[in-house]
């Protein structure tokens, strides 16, 4: 089969690709008119096979966009409420915001009243938890979860998409996590807003204006994409350390929820009831082969001093579970052991 073969072969796989997605139909026809020409250009000798790549990648990106599909929603209050107290300790007022925001889903729902969903911003002291609780929202929902982080982002470009003009050109972050994510109502996290690169810290807060705008984000154009598509089912969940960097327009937009500092009583519940359980498990213990006496808990959570979040508390933690699993696995301890963590033997486990 020679090249011109294999290109029509693929072109007819590529028109069958279309005719299968649920496209719009403006912009069906707009793509139906591409492989008219493509396929005019392939026979007549006039295109390339570098052209068919460019539209290939083009149709394949339009094609897994979910224009239509929508994630089944969790509209069960209590079974939400059971989640996020499942996940986080505390954080009562935080909690209490967001099951009013899923009340009154459930109640437009009921009502088959569109409304939007604002836009949550995580503001606190690094290790207080913003990003796991962004995780948990999304499970409360029901709703799939993707991340786009922002630290250190310095390019505009990287939210908007190229234009197909340039021969590198691929879709913004925003188009890749919805497709990603297969759900147009996704939960979507801007994790570490405030972290932008200076330079380019403007620009990137203009597209934010326009991501986040309940009036303008119904029609998102991404330069790669360049056809409309509709932002406005998306839960957008921001984070960030403090929001002195962000710019007063973006602001406008969020519903600012400060995060708490944790004091030691509250450190001791989570490390003891939440973190340690989840450490265990992942370090390929089984539950409660490692008990930590309770005198310990003052020295694990401020190794170093005080910490506002729990970073520290849970890599001390972590150190403390790997250094049982290598025991086990170097033959010192026996499989099954259950083994206490005291002031006798913690400097083992943490040297």
């Amino acid at each position: 089969m020679d090249s011109a073969q294999t290109l029509d072969l693929e072109l007819n796989k590529l028109s069958e690709k279309v005719k299968k997605a649920s496209l719009p139909a403006d912009l069906l026809e707009k793509v139906n008119s591409m492989l008219s020409l493509l396929s005019i250009s392939l026979k007549t000798g006039t295109g390339s096979f570098i052209n068919y790549q460019v539209t290939e990648n083009y149709l394949n990106w339009l094609c897994s966009l979910p224009f239509n599909i929508e994630t089944q929603e969790n509209l069960d209050i209590n079974k939400a409420k059971e989640i996020l107290d499942k996940n986080h300790y505390g954080l009562t007022s935080i909690k209490d915001t967001i099951l009013e925001y899923l009340s009154t889903l459930i109640l437009n729902k009921q009502n088959n009243v569109s409304v939007n969903a604002p836009i949550l911003c995580l503001v606190g002291l690094v290790g207080t938890g913003k990003t796991t609780l962004a995780y948990s929202i999304a499970e409360a929902l029901g709703r799939k979860f993707e991340r786009i982080p922002f630290g250190g982002l310095s390019d505009s470009l990287s939210l908007r998409g190229q234009s197909r003009a340039f021969s590198d050109a691929e879709p913004g972050l925003f188009i890749k996590k919805i497709v990603h994510a297969q759900s147009k109502n996704c939960v979507i996290l801007l994790d570490e807003l405030d972290r932008i690169a200076e330079h380019a810290r403007a620009d990137v807060m203009g597209v934010l204006i326009e991501a986040l705008d309940n009036e303008q984000n119904k029609s998102f154009v991404d330069h790669y994409i360049d056809y409309p598509f509709d932002l406005s089912h998306i839960l957008f969940i921001a984070t960030a350390n403090n929001t002195s960097t962000l710019s007063t327009a973006v602001l406008d937009r969020l519903e600012i929820i400060q995060m708490p500092s944790y004091n030691d009583e509250e450190k001791k519940t989570i490390g003891e009831l939440y973190l340690f359980p989840k450490i265990v498990k992942n370090s390929g213990l089984v539950e409660n082969q490692v008990i930590i006496d309770e005198a310990l808990w003052s020295t694990i959570i401020r190794p170093l001093g005080y910490d506002s979040g729990i970073r520290s508390l849970e890599r001390t933690l972590e150190n403390l579970a790997r250094g049982v699993a290598r025991e086990i696995v170097e033959g010192k301890l026996q499989k099954n052991a259950r083994i206490k963590i005291d002031e006798n033997n913690i400097n083992k486990y943490l040297d």
